[in-house]
């Protein structure tokens, strides 16, 4: 089934005629995803890639049925864009767009929790490599060609780590329900835990690889839910463990600032959680194999 998106998926491009998104786009359409027209504002009327341009996300949904959406807009303007979907009616959008202002995800959170928990658009991201539903469907700027279809899920901040993982198992024989990435930034869309349970309901998935770092709350919150909730083995891999106290590493997210948020601390109460630790990037298709065996 994966989660998400699926190869009935209908998607649309905000930012479809810029540079980045005409590159994505092309690249999602000659992966099989089912994209069916983007925004410009401006632009609408117009034809680009053999799809129709639209002013405004509902008049994309309106003419297209687009359910999905992929946001490659300037940090700027991205929260409104973001914003913008959820108020058209998309269910699922995905923000690739990095250095959107903290203030402005803030505002967007809050927009998003106006509409009542069944009518409210997911979102992941910012600053994040997207979804993909090997085989189906790609929602995001991944190098399709290293995922296989299969019964693992993924779920994590760092995009390439979760390329990382991705070829790892293909090259193992083990393939991926869908890899879901949810961005480095102190604020996304969806945190480990939302898309775990998403996992959880998911009968294809029969195993969930969490992908952490430093900094924040996300991971041991999910461990905390999925002792609780989650029938399926959760294995984690944790990046920081030789980061110093204080210091950003990377993503704006990936700072310590209180107790708990190290690498050590979380893969600490991680294995206290039961899952799986992963003891290297190298390790982590080794990992997941050694469960699977279990299984």
């Amino acid at each position: 089934m994966a989660i998400l998106i699926n190869e009935t998926t209908r998607i649309i491009v905000q930012g479809f005629t810029g540079k980045i998104g005409s590159f994505h786009a092309q690249d999602m359409i000659n992966y099989g995803s089912k994209v069916v027209g983007g925004v410009t504002p401006g632009k609408g009327g117009q034809t680009h890639l053999g799809l129709p341009v639209f002013n405004t996300v509902k008049e994309a949904v309106e003419q297209t049925g687009a359910e999905a959406s992929i946001v490659f807009v300037p940090p700027a303007f991205a929260a409104d864009s973001i914003m913008e979907a959820a108020d058209a009616g998309i269910k699922y959008c995905v923000s690739i767009t990095d250095g959107i202002p903290t203030q402005d995800m803030m505002t967007v959170k809050n927009f998003l929790r106006r509409f009542p928990i069944g009518q409210r658009m997911v979102l992941t991201g910012p600053n994040c490599a997207g979804t993909i539903s090997p085989g189906r469907s790609m929602l995001g700027i991944m190098p399709g060609h290293i995922y296989m279809q299969g019964n693992v899920g993924i779920v994590g901040r760092s995009g390439t780590l979760g390329y990382e993982a991705a070829d790892q198992l293909k090259r193992l024989g083990i393939g991926i329900s869908t890899s879901v990435g949810i961005g480095g930034d102190p604020i996304n869309g969806s945190s480990h835990r939302d898309i775990l349970e998403k996992f959880e309901q998911d009968p294809e998935t029969k195993v969930v690889v969490m992908i952490g770092e430093i900094g924040g709350p996300q991971e041991v919150e999910a461990g905390l839910w999925a002792k609780e909730n989650m029938s399926k083995p959760v294995i984690a891999y944790i990046a920081g463990l030789t980061a110093p106290e204080g210091r950003r590493m990377g993503h704006a997210g990936a700072i310590i600032s209180s107790a708990g948020e190290s690498a050590a601390e979380k893969v600490a109460m991680l294995k206290e959680l039961g899952v799986v630790i992963s003891p290297t990037p190298a390790a982590m298709g080794q990992t997941v194999a050694e469960v699977l065996a279990k299984m």
